[in-house]
C-alpha cells in the first residue's frame, strides 16, 4: 500500500494511524475534486426548487442505507436518502418521504436547497423547536462506482417549517460514512465510521460531540481502552445516561491487494465522569444472555423500556470461488439496565434465518431463490455452531428450528389472525442494511437487501410488529423480488457515464477483497 518507509517508533499505533489517514487523504483528494463538480451539478438542479411541494405518492422505490426517523410530535416516519443498485449502476437519493402511520399513506416532500444525494449517513431527531432532524456525513459515489466522496457536512431539517439548513461549524469530524450518531442530552455524539478512496481506506474510532445550544463541535478524548476503529456498529444511549457501542465491521490490508475483514462482537460503555460533559471514560462490557451471532449490516432502533432492538444483518464466509452469505431476520433486545441480551421470540411463528449463496457459481432461475418467507424444510432442524469471539472465546450456539407450517403443529387461539399452517412464515425476509423505526411501541422495518447468486435484490417492503404483544408481523407494503430489474454487468463504459436523476456507484462490494455486503453501513 503506497511507498515503503521505515518502521514508525514512539507513539506506535496512534502515529501509524495518523500516517495512514494522511496517505488516504492525499490519494482521495483528486477523486473528491472530480466528484465535487458532479455534486455541484445536482445541487444546481435542486436549487431550482423555490417552494415546498407535498405530493401524495406510492411507497418509495427500493433502497438501502437510507435513514428512517420518527417524528417527535406526529404519527409519522421520515425517510431520507439511500441507494439502489441495478447490476450496473448505483443510484443515490436525497428525496424526503413522510409515512403517515394512522392513514397508512406516503407523501413526497420537495423542499428547496436540500442536502446533496447520499447514503450511509446518520440522522437523529431531537424534540426542540417543534422537532429537528439532524443529518451528518454519508457518501456519494461516481456513476461507475469507482470513486467515492465522503461528506463532512451537518444539516438540520426543521420539521415545523419544513426547511433545510446547513449548519457550518469548525472542528467537526472528517468526511466519513458508516459512522453512528445519537442524541445525548443537548448534544449529538458521533463515533467511528470509515473513509474510502479507490486504493485505500481508513476506519475511525474517534468521538465527537456537537452542542445543540452553541452549534459547536468538540472532539472528546475518553480515558480507558475503547473500541478499535470500525463502522456500522450499534450505538445507543442507556437510561443511566451512558452510551453503548456494540459490534461493527472493519478490515485490514494483510498484504498487497488482500484485505481481511473483521466482524466485531465486543461491547463498550462510554460514560461521562462525575457527571461532567467534557470528561469521558471507556469501559469494556461483558453482557450476559443470548447474544446475536457475529454479523454486519444489522439495524438498530430504541425499543420500549429503553431497550435497544437489533434486527437482521449478514454473515459472509469465504469458500472456494464463492461467498456463502447468510442473511438474518431475527430480533434481539439489549437491556442496558441488566446488561443482558434477549432473543426476540414471537408468540406466533418464529422468525427464522435463511441462507442465501452468492459467488461465481450459477444459481438456477426461479422464484424460490428470490422469495421472501420460509424455507422448504419439512422437519425440525437442530443447528449447532461454534463461533470464535474476538477475545478467543469459543461460543457454542444450539438452535432447534421448527419447520414452518409443520403438520400437527398446535395453533393457539391468539393465532387466528395469522396465515394458515403450511404458508410461509410472515414478516420481513432475511436482509441486511434495512431501515428501522419504533413509534408507540410498534417496530417498522423498511427496505434493505439480500443476495441470490450474483444478483443483489434491493427491497421496498414495509413491515410492522407490536413490540408489546410480540405476536406476529404485519405487512404494510409488500414486494415481489422477481419483478425487480437486474442488468448484467457490461464492459461498455457508456452506461456508467450516464447520470439520470441520481448518481450511481456501489460502496460496499469489493470482490477482490472478499468484503462483506453492506458491512460498512
Amino acid at each position: 500500500m503506497g511507498k515503503k518507509g521505515k518502521k514508525e517508533k514512539g507513539r506506535g499505533a496512534e502515529k501509524t494511524a495518523a500516517k495512514m489517514e494522511k496517505k488516504v487523504s492525499k490519494r482521495s483528494r483528486k477523486e473528491e475534486e472530480d466528484l465535487e463538480a458532479l455534486i455541484a451539478h445536482f445541487q444546481t438542479l435542486d436549487a431550482k426548487r423555490t417552494q415546498i411541494v407535498e405530493t401524495p405518492c406510492p411507497p418509495p422505490s427500493p433502497r438501502l442505507n437510507a435513514s428512517l426517523s420518527v417524528h417527535p410530535e406526529k404519527d409519522e416516519l421520515i425517510l431520507f436518502g439511500g441507494e439502489y443498485f441495478n447490476g450496473q449502476k448505483t443510484f443515490l437519493y436525497n428525496e424526503l418521504y413522510v409515512y403517515n402511520i394512522r392513514k397508512d399513506a406516503w407523501t413526497k416532500v420537495d423542499i428547496p436547497s436540500p442536502p446533496p444525494r447520499r447514503c450511509a449517513h446518520q440522522a437523529v431527531v431531537v424534540p426542540q423547536g417543534g422537532g429537528q432532524l439532524w443529518v451528518f456525513g454519508g457518501e456519494f459515489v461516481s456513476p461507475n462506482g469507482e470513486q467515492f466522496y465522503h461528506y463532512k457536512d451537518l444539516w438540520v431539517l426543521h420539521l415545523a417549517t419544513k426547511t433545510w439548513e446547513q449548519v457550518k461549524s469548525a472542528g467537526g469530524p472528517s468526511g466519513r460514512s458508516g459512522h453512528r450518531m445519537a442524541a445525548w442530552k443537548r448534544h449529538l455524539i458521533l463515533f467511528g465510521g470509515f473513509h474510502e478512496s479507490t486504493r485505500d481506506y481508513i476506519y475511525y474510532n474517534d468521538v465527537y460531540a456537537f452542542n445543540l445550544d452553541t452549534s459547536t463541535w468538540s472532539k472528546l478524548s475518553p480515558s480507558g481502552t475503547g473500541p478499535t476503529p470500525r463502522s456500522g456498529c450499534q450505538m445507543s444511549v442507556t437510561p443511566q445516561g451512558s452510551i453503548i457501542v456494540y459490534g461493527g465491521y472493519s478490515k485490514q490490508r494483510v498484504k498487497k491487494d488482500v484485505d481481511k475483514g473483521t466482524r466485531h462482537s465486543d461491547m463498550f460503555l462510554l460514560k461521562p465522569e462525575d457527571g461532567r460533559e467534557d470528561k469521558w471514560v471507556w469501559t469494556r462490557m461483558n453482557p450476559s444472555g443470548v447474544r446475536p451471532t457475529p454479523r454486519s449490516g444489522f439495524s438498530v432502533a430504541m425499543a420500549p423500556n429503553h431497550q435497544t432492538l437489533f434486527f437482521g444483518g449478514v454473515c459472509d464466509e469465504e469458500e472456494e470461488e464463492s461467498l456463502a452469505g447468510e442473511f438474518f431476520n431475527d430480533l434481539y433486545f439489549y437491556d442496558a439496565t441488566r446488561n443482558r441480551w434477549f432473543e426476540g421470540q414471537l408468540k406466533g411463528p418464529k422468525s427464522e434465518k435463511k441462507k442465501r449463496r452468492r459467488g461465481r457459481r450459477e444459481e438456477p432461475e426461479g422464484g424460490s431463490k428470490l422469495a421472501c418467507g420460509g424455507t422448504g424444510t419439512q422437519a425440525p432442524v437442530e443447528v449447532v455452531k461454534e463461533v470464535v469471539a474476538e477475545d478467543g472465546t469459543v461460543v457454542t450456539i444450539k438452535q432447534v428450528l421448527a419447520a414452518p407450517g409443520s403438520a400437527g403443529q398446535p395453533q393457539s387461539e391468539d393465532e387466528d389472525s395469522l396465515e394458515e399452517a403450511g404458508s410461509p412464515t410472515p414478516g420481513p425476509c432475511p436482509r441486511s442494511n434495512a431501515m428501522l423505526a419504533v413509534k408507540h411501541g410498534v417496530l417498522y422495518v423498511y427496505g434493505g437487501m439480500f443476495e441470490a447468486g450474483d444478483r443483489q435484490v434491493t427491497l421496498s417492503d414495509l413491515h410492522c410488529l407490536d413490540l408489546h404483544r410480540m405476536e406476529a408481523w404485519k405487512a404494510l407494503v409488500e414486494m415481489d423480488p422477481e419483478t425487480q430489474e437486474w442488468l448484467e454487468e457490461t464492459d461498455s463504459e457508456e452506461d456508467s457515464e450516464e447520470v439520470e436523476g441520481a448518481e450511481g456507484g456501489d460502496e460496499d462490494e469489493d470482490e477482490d477483497s472478499g468484503e462483506e455486503s453492506g458491512v460498512e453501513d
